[in-house]
C-alpha cells in the first residue's frame, strides 16, 4: 500500500469532499483523464462509472466507501489491475487536509508492472489533488 503525502484545501472539508467525491468533476483535476462515462446517480457507495483517460484506457471504477465528510474510498480495475484510492479529510486551520492513500495491485505476470507503477501512483495522485485544491481556492 502505497500512502502519499496531504494536500491542503482552503475550503472547508465537506466542500472538498463533495468536489473531488463527484465522479463529473474529475477530467478538471485529474490528469490522466479525458473524461467520465455512464455515472450512475449522487456520490454513494455503488456509485459506477468509466474512466476514459488521455490514453483511452477505460477502467471501470465504483465508490466503495462514502463517510461524507472524513473518508472516501473508489476502487478501478481494467484488464487484471485493480487500483484502490482512499481519500481521508480532516480539518486544519484555514481549511482542510486530504491525505491518499492507494494500492495498485495485479496477478500473474502483471504483478511486477502493478508494483512499479504503484510505487509512482502517489506523486502523481498528490500532483492530482494540489490542482484540485487551486480549483477550489479560485472558486471559492
Amino acid at each position: 500500500m502505497s500512502a502519499g503525502q496531504s494536500v491542503h484545501f482552503d475550503v472547508p472539508r465537506e466542500r472538498a469532499f463533495d468536489y473531488l467525491a463527484d465522479p463529473h468533476n474529475r477530467p478538471a483535476w485529474q490528469s490522466s483523464l479525458a473524461r467520465v462515462e455512464g455515472v450512475t446517480g449522487e456520490p454513494r457507495v455503488g456509485q459506477r462509472w468509466i474512466d476514459v483517460t488521455k490514453p483511452r484506457l477505460r477502467p471501470r471504477m465504483e465508490t466503495t466507501a462514502l463517510e461524507r465528510p472524513v473518508r472516501w474510498t473508489e476502487a478501478g480495475t481494467w484488464r487484471g489491475f485493480r487500483a484502490v484510492l482512499t481519500l481521508e479529510f480532516t480539518e486544519s486551520t484555514g481549511g482542510c487536509d486530504v491525505r491518499a492513500t492507494m494500492r495498485l495491485d495485479a496477478p500473474g505476470v502483471l504483478a511486477p508492472v502493478a508494483a512499479l507503477l504503484d510505487r509512482f501512483a502517489p506523486a502523481a495522485v498528490a500532483s492530482d489533488l494540489r490542482r484540485a485544491a487551486k480549483i477550489l481556492r479560485e472558486e471559492h
